[in-house]
């Protein structure tokens, strides 16, 4: 029993060539180190890595190793040579350490979601005595749940911005404008709330889908009968206040997953494809545990768990040398402009992926991270 667990302890950081263990190893990394309650595999493979996001194709170079994730609070993870980091058991009291789990992350996710339309969906008509808001223990009236049943539960959305592809032809031509919030026909209404502040390309691009974020939950208390036309939910949730014209879908169990494995993404990307288009609750800015949504989902090989890397994209800069002072930036053309480099901002993590739209958490940073900002693969340098 023993050796196996020997053997599958031993993937944290397992058997590769000296060469490349002494490129990826971090110079101050320590001689052990104690996996304590509450580490996370990014935690832990940081200490010796200097790209945390590596350790599944470390592990997976050793295919007949059954189960690498298995390390647990107690275990010494020591540097026995240059090319082997060798693991000594613990007292195997508690769960092992996982990836990075969802009770770590999930007081700063933010419960949204994308699809391609949502006209069709049931509605708010209605809320109790005539309110224009309902929270809490309050009643709001719904139509289009002809079948709804006594206690069935929905989640309330609310359709707040529609996304737009980038074009990659004119990454550098965009326009950063506040987000076009949608009343709740899905049209353009610029009183409403504002959660995003997002990206409008330059020109015409591909529509990405429609955002809802969720408001609260609610149960059916009374369905369609009688003379009422609507149906009776009772809010049953603390979230945002509802209103008129909210949407409902029926709740989902488990919409986050239980954890998440860090890895590189499956492939790179044409230069302006990838774009951070919104920060959420914030203008334009962020900073780490902030979310972002970022202008690639599924169809571009988008998992949960794909670590990103946030770049300013560099300016197209006057050559005040070869043209003076005295020239507008609007007068001087191409070849007397200089495009700066990218400027590294930080790395994030997908936590939820649609089609043409993914959801990240920003893990770390040196600067924020603004709307418009290139994504690149987390080891980009460039």
């Amino acid at each position: 029993m023993l050796k196996p667990i020997r053997t599958v302890l031993t993937a944290a950081f397992l058997t590769i060539a000296t060469v490349a263990v002494a490129q990826e190893m971090r110079g101050d990394h320590p001689d052990t180190y104690t996996v304590r309650r509450g580490d996370t595999l990014w935690d832990i493979a940081g200490k010796f890595l200097k790209r945390p996001w590596l350790w599944p194709e470390i592990w997976q170079a050793n295919p007949q190793i059954k189960n690498p994730h298995l390390i647990y609070p107690g275990d010494v993870i020591s540097l026995a040579y240059l090319d082997r980091v060798a693991v000594t058991p613990g007292p195997r009291e508690e769960a092992p350490v996982t990836g990075v789990p969802l009770k770590d992350v999930e007081p700063f996710l933010k419960n949204l979601r994308v699809v391609d339309e949502f006209e069709d969906l049931p509605y708010v008509v209605g809320l109790e005595e005539d309110r224009l808001r309902a929270s809490l223990n309050q009643v709001a009236y719904v139509r289009g749940l002809a079948d709804a049943q006594p206690g069935q539960r929905y989640a309330i959305v609310r359709p707040t911005v529609r996304y737009n592809a980038i074009n990659p032809k004119r990454c550098c031509d965009v326009t950063t404008t506040k987000a076009e919030d949608l009343d709740f026909r899905g049209r353009t209404d610029r009183l409403t709330e504002q959660l995003w502040h997002h990206q409008v390309p330059a020109g015409k691009g591909e529509f990405l889908g429609y955002e809802l974020m969720q408001i609260t939950t609610a149960t059916v208390s009374r369905g369609e009968g009688g003379q009422a036309e609507a149906s009776t939910l009772l809010v049953d949730q603390v979230g945002r206040e509802v209103r008129v014209g909210d949407r409902l879908i029926p709740v989902e169990a488990q919409p986050y997953d239980l954890q998440f494995f860090p890895h590189p993404p499956r492939q790179e990307f044409e230069y302006g494809k990838a774009k951070v288009l919104a920060v959420a609750d914030m203008l334009t800015s962020g900073g780490p545990r902030d979310v972002v949504a970022l202008s690639v989902g599924a169809r571009d090989g988008v998992d949960n768990g794909t670590v990103f890397s946030s770049w300013r994209v560099g300016t197209d800069t006057v050559d005040r040398v070869a043209v003076g002072m005295d020239r507008s930036h609007d007068t001087v053309g191409a070849g007397s402009k200089v495009r700066l480099p990218d400027e590294f901002a930080g790395h994030m993590m997908v936590f939820r992926t649609f089609d043409k739209v993914s959801y990240a958490l920003v893990m770390d940073s040196i600067r924020p991270t603004r709307v418009g900002y290139e994504v690149k693969h987390p080891d980009a340098t460039n």
